[in-house]
């Protein structure tokens, strides 16, 4: 697997969504947290988003940005809060059903060499991981929405259910360096087994790791 060095020299720029800061880069590399609508219960998100909430509002207090300390503490607390919660198979799990699995992926891959590379991903019951770098001059927001768009409405209706299917907003992370580029790939390709899924079929890598 080739490794694509990262540019640490270009600007950071962060803008707000409507629960989660976003960090963009030019020509960056991101992984991407997305998960169904209810694989949450309503205190875990509350208390992760309370806690996330204290740190920002600490930097905004001292009239200045997140360091990457403060950064790297709300990518802990994502992991500690939701994704331990994720792998717990909260919700109705849709995309344990292959042919949900299958929209899914058929979204995230219809544009894979055209507008982003994919490097690693994962579809699991109820969430699903990639790590990718847009390419330009398309932009990772763009591409999100795309891929959410497609298979909630595809989704809905194979299920023939109505009404949301996604939670408002993927988590995204945006890859610092060469040591977070590979634990990322490796957190990507081992979810399955570390959630207890054997012989799993819906996760490898994209062409972008080749």
């Amino acid at each position: 697997m080739k490794f694509k060095r990262l540019d640490l020299k270009q600007e950071i720029h962060k803008r707000h969504g409507a629960n989660l800061p976003h960090w963009r880069q030019d020509r960056a590399t991101y992984a991407i947290t997305n998960r169904l609508y209810d694989s949450l219960p309503a205190d875990v998100v509350q208390r992760y988003q309370f806690e996330r909430n204290h740190i920002i509002q600490t930097a905004k207090q001292l009239n200045r940005g997140l360091s990457i300390q403060e950064q790297r503490r709300l990518d802990r607390l994502f992991s500690e809060r939701i994704e331990a919660y994720l792998d717990a198979g909260q919700g109705d799990c849709w995309l344990a059903r292959p042919e949900i699995a299958q929209i899914v992926k058929d979204a995230i891959f219809h544009f894979e060499g055209r507008r982003y590379a994919i490097i690693a991903w994962c579809i699991m019951p109820n969430h699903w991981h990639v790590m990718l770098q847009p390419i330009p001059p398309h932009e990772l927001s763009q591409i999100l929405h795309s891929w959410n768009s497609f298979s909630a409405k595809q989704c809905n209706k194979l299920l023939g259910r109505t009404g949301t299917f996604w939670q408002g907003e993927p988590y995204d992370h945006i890859v610092r360096d060469e040591e977070d580029y590979y634990n990322q790939v490796q957190y990507i390709l081992n979810n399955p087994a570390s959630a207890q899924l054997r012989a799993w079929p819906w996760v490898g890598l994209g062409r972008g790791a080749m």
